[in-house]
């Protein structure tokens, strides 16, 4: 059976999106690819059909917890039974039943990243014969990706361990160097690349600028209350999504949510399944809701927080429009807020001091450290309170060192602290760059679009209707207004063609 058979059959479509062929057939020849897909592009139907067409099993790496289990469900709710998601929202007594399970019988197998490392999780794939290895969020793995993940870093070993699968990455935003580095950290030598524009026409963009917050609060009032919905408001802070969204609701804003990743995991999922399911229309959140949301019809995201890069901005825009319908992303930057993207750099990765004190307490307590242990880590944390981000990146480098330079003892304590505070400085600057580009672009006077694809080394396409604030947007066109006024007079796009239909009709 052909591929256009099997994507009737089993995905239930009659023919590829753009990118979408060419990936699946070579990715058929069992050749490594490396594909930059839009958002909405499909990127999840390349590697489900061709699992179908392959022997063996399909091993899906995702970081994104809440995505993996949307794809999951989504794949079932198609009458895929043979799929599985492992993953940390197992409890302890699931994931020692799937332990001591047969595997097998599971044709699509999604894993986190951190549950690769786990020496039993990975004997027990070891035992089945993947035919594909799929790394979803490819540029994770790059430490100059705008959502640098260490656990990515170890994945090439992981797919020889597995005995080198073909490996499709999968990424939505990926310069140059990113691309290099997908190549590199996952051993693909002699790699197919199918780079596809990242453009998405049917998104308009706008930036308005505020000198404080409390006009910017009354913008967005305005707006969610005069757009068509359903749509996304993030936001960089949790408390000011809670905020937010309670003032919006005293508004007069009905069926909204807040949502973050301190809510309970119950309560989030229930939130993701309203708002999937048109229960609810606007959804204040931050970055940790719409990457595993596959809701076609969004039509408008809004930024209340400027992101610190354009990577994270254009994949988060990417919510919108999914159903190819007329779409649009605003950005709120008031002059109060300037400071909150640099704050967020800055907090991201651990500092001088906390990376000293933590070498200090290793060695004053363990003398000769020729490797972490899970006791060492376990006494830290209790000792030292930090982000699981900072954990991870002081321990992948300092795992780097020890590697390169022996032991970590009271010998070359200085010189790992150099090396570790070297190495968090180096991300730094370059996050700080990119936030200096992100912060042109939304100063900048010519095409915000033209600006987009030239950060990613496209180049423009003719211009387009409504494409940004600065080339032409008409509002109006995303308004409630303008949705009433498409229900009596039809998609007419000009009032010629109007004319011309109702002539017709008297005719």
């Amino acid at each position: 059976m052909d591929s256009i058979s099997h994507l009737l059959k089993k995905l239930g479509f009659t023919d590829f999106k753009p990118g979408q062929r060419e990936i699946v057939e070579d990715v058929l020849k069992k050749k490594d690819v490396v594909a930059l897909m839009p958002t909405g592009g499909g990127k999840s139907l390349c590697y489900q059909l061709s699992g179908y067409l392959l022997e063996g099993h399909v091993v899906i790496v995702s970081p994104l917890l809440s995505l993996m289990e949307d794809q999951v469900q989504q794949m079932k709710s198609k009458g895929e039974k043979n799929v599985i998601a492992i993953n940390s929202f197992l409890s302890f007594h699931e994931k020692e039943k799937l332990l001591h399970a047969d595997l097998s019988r599971f044709k699509f197998i999604f894993i986190s990243p951190e549950m690769l490392q786990v020496r039993r999780w990975l004997r027990k794939l070891q035992g089945l014969t993947v035919g594909l290895f799929v790394v979803d969020e490819a540029h994770c793995v790059s430490q100059w990706g705008h959502d640098f993940r260490t656990d990515y870093l170890k994945l090439g070993e992981v797919r020889d361990k597995l005995g080198k699968p073909p490996c499709l990455a999968l990424t939505a935003t990926a310069t140059d160097s990113v691309i290099k580095d997908i190549k590199k950290y996952l051993h693909l030598e002699s790699s197919m690349e199918h780079i596809n524009s990242i453009d998405r026409p049917n998104i308009a963009y706008q930036v308005e600028h505020f000198q404080n917050n409390h006009e910017k609060r009354e913008r967005l009032l305005e707006i969610v209350k005069h757009f068509r919905s359903p749509g996304i408001v993030y936001f960089s802070s949790r408390t000011k999504a809670e905020q937010i969204s309670h003032y919006l609701e005293e508004q007069g804003v009905d069926r909204i949510a807040f949502y973050h990743a301190g809510l309970a995991q119950e309560q989030r999922i229930l939130i993701q399944q309203q708002f999937l399911l048109g229960q609810l229309d606007v959804i204040c959140c931050t970055s940790a809701f719409g990457m595993g949301i596959n809701k076609a019809d969004v039509r408008f995201v809004i930024h209340y927080h400027q992101p610190t890069q354009l990577e994270s901005y254009v994949q988060e825009i990417g919510r919108a429009g999914r159903d190819g319908g007329k779409s649009i992303a605003v950005l709120l930057k008031s002059a109060e807020d300037l400071m909150l993207p640099q704050l967020l750099i800055e907090h991201e990765l651990p500092d001088d001091a906390f990376v000293s004190a933590v070498l200090t307490e290793l060695v004053n307590k363990w003398r000769v450290i020729e490797s972490l242990t899970d006791e060492m880590m376990t006494d830290l944390e209790v000792r030292f309170q930090a982000t699981e981000t900072h954990w991870r990146y002081l321990t992948y480098h300092l795992t780097s060192f020890i590697g390169n330079n022996g032991p970590l003892t009271e010998i070359n304590l200085e010189l790992c602290a150099a090396f570790l505070q070297k190495q968090i400085q180096l991300r730094t600057s370059a996050k700080q760059e990119k936030l200096r580009s992100f912060d042109s672009w939304t100063f900048g006077s010519g095409c915000r679009r033209r600006g987009i694809l030239t950060y990613f080394g496209e180049e423009a396409g003719p211009p387009i209707i409504n494409c940004c604030d600065h080339c032409g947007l008409e509002l109006e066109d995303y308004s409630i207004r303008e949705e009433k006024r498409k229900s009596i007079t039809g998609d007419a796009s000009s009032w010629k063609q109007l004319l011309a239909k109702i002539l017709v009709q008297e005719d």
